[in-house]
């Protein structure tokens, strides 16, 4: 097939698009998979072609390893956009590939973003698949055991590609100097500021490289400082998909540095995500959860104080907003943590799920009429606040027969040492007044009021 770029003149083409490796040697980072002995350069070497999922961030090889693969096995290579594909474009892909074969020749089938075509889609690859009409490269920024059919990914190998590191960066950004810009003088702040703007991207890297010398040859700019490439780059955002891998990747790093007492990392990744244009109030929620998960009783401020935070953002917005929800983040790491009411939680939600509707017990139940009383409501009840301590010793709150649960274990940590002590405490008694006699039983005053 006829490279897309053939007929085009030099400067019509993209940087990035100019700077394609066009060997496997050519190719910076992914050492994991292209190093001597390493799978994808074992496939190379060895003749031996096979479908393959490539995952990763943008910019960081997955369209280059479809192309160079296509040219090293001699195949023709059909692209597929899942974005601005559909049914006919698969169809007329197969068609391709079935005049190829025709001519002895075999199909690389390259689908970009293949987590954006629905099941059916997918499916729809299967059979050629299968009869070896076309290998299948997918590519996609998203996690394919969610995202991609399992039927299609079992057909195929995973590769996990990685962000291109600082090292790799540099590599690029001096390639893409030389061919577009060697002219220009940049200084190692900007160089740098250039890169790290980048964020692991090397196609946003090369775009970034042409909008400096566009701006420089503009401004009649000779050496490039770190405050041109601020004002010359009119987006910094950094990575950052608020549907996508990186998304929840995040929040589940700033939960787990909450849950691991690290003020300073729970501050870096809420910030990463403020600067990512996630919702602060998407944040706060999630905090929220983090304030009953993970301190609970060991320090009921935290709820509070988060809640608290939440409608301080509500009145204020951002910018202002945003630094009562890090105040809340910096109070929630460095609290007492427990998850004694969230597992205590869970497991009482597990017992009742599954267990029978037990009756509520008579001496439990309210009696607001005389015949609920004549059939024994609320009989035998003890008002706790008439009992030594404020405690009805050995009562059974529980239906009958029901054996006592231990999910609440608090932890000897913050408030919930106090706590545990109390419980203790309370238990003494009811091992001192025995266990409490079946609902109903004689000996013990009868409840006439209406309290609950």
């Amino acid at each position: 097939m006829a490279d897309l770029f053939d007929s085009a003149t030099p400067k019509a083409v993209p940087l990035a698009e100019r700077l394609r490796p066009a060997s496997l040697d050519e190719v910076v980072g992914q050492r994991h998979l292209l190093g001597p002995g390493k799978p994808l350069r074992v496939a190379f070497e060895s003749g031996k072609l096979h479908s393959m999922i490539l995952w990763g961030p943008p910019g960081v090889g997955k369209t280059t390893l479809a192309r160079l693969t296509a040219k090293a096995f001699d195949a023709q290579f059909i692209a597929l956009s899942a974005v601005f594909s559909g049914v006919k474009d698969i169809r007329d892909a197969v068609a391709q590939a079935q005049a190829a074969q025709a001519l002895g020749r075999h199909t690389i089938l390259f689908v970009d973003e293949v987590h954006r075509f629905n099941k059916a889609q997918q499916d729809a690859f299967l059979p050629y698949v299968e009869q070896g009409l076309v290998t299948f490269i997918g590519a996609t920024t998203e996690n394919p055991s969610f995202e991609v059919n399992s039927a299609l990914l079992s057909r195929a190998a995973v590769y996990v590609l990685e962000p291109l590191d600082a090292e790799a960066m540099a590599q690029l950004f001096d390639r893409a100097r030389a061919l577009a810009c060697l002219q220009l003088d940049f200084q190692e702040q900007a160089r740098e500021r250039l890169i790290g703007f980048a964020d692991g991207d090397a196609r946003r890297l090369m775009n970034l490289v042409e909008q400096v010398q566009v701006a420089a040859s503009n401004a009649g700019v000779a050496t490039v400082l770190p405050e041109f490439v601020d004002d010359a780059l009119a987006s910094k955002l950094r990575r950052f998909d608020k549907g996508g891998e990186a998304f929840y990747d995040q929040i589940s790093a700033l939960h787990k540095a909450v849950r691991g007492s690290d003020p300073d990392a729970a501050l870096y990744w809420l910030c990463r995500m403020f600067d990512g244009g996630a919702d602060p109030l998407y944040l706060g929620r999630r905090l929220i959860r983090m304030a009953t998960e993970d301190i609970g009783l060991a320090d009921p401020r935290a709820l509070e104080i988060t809640l608290n935070a939440c409608v301080a953002y509500e009145r204020l917005g951002s910018p202002e907003g945003e630094l009562a929800l890090a105040e809340a983040t910096l109070f929630l790491a460095c609290a007492a943590k427990s998850n004694a009411a969230y597992k205590a939680y869970n497991a009482a939600r597990k017992f009742v799920a599954g267990d029978d509707s037990r009756p509520v017990p008579l001496h439990l139940r309210n009696a607001p009429t005389r015949l609920m009383k004549e059939l024994g409501y609320g009989k035998a009840y003890r008002y706790a606040h008439d009992e030594p301590e404020a405690y009805a010793a050995g009562e059974s709150y529980l239906p009958d027969g029901m054996a006592r649960p231990t999910w609440y274990s608090p932890t000897p940590y913050g408030l919930e040492a106090q706590i545990a002590a109390k419980l203790e405490r309370l238990r003494e008694l009811d091992r001192r007044a025995g266990a409490r006699p079946s609902s109903g039983a004689a000996g013990v005053s009868d409840a006439t009021d209406d309290r609950p």
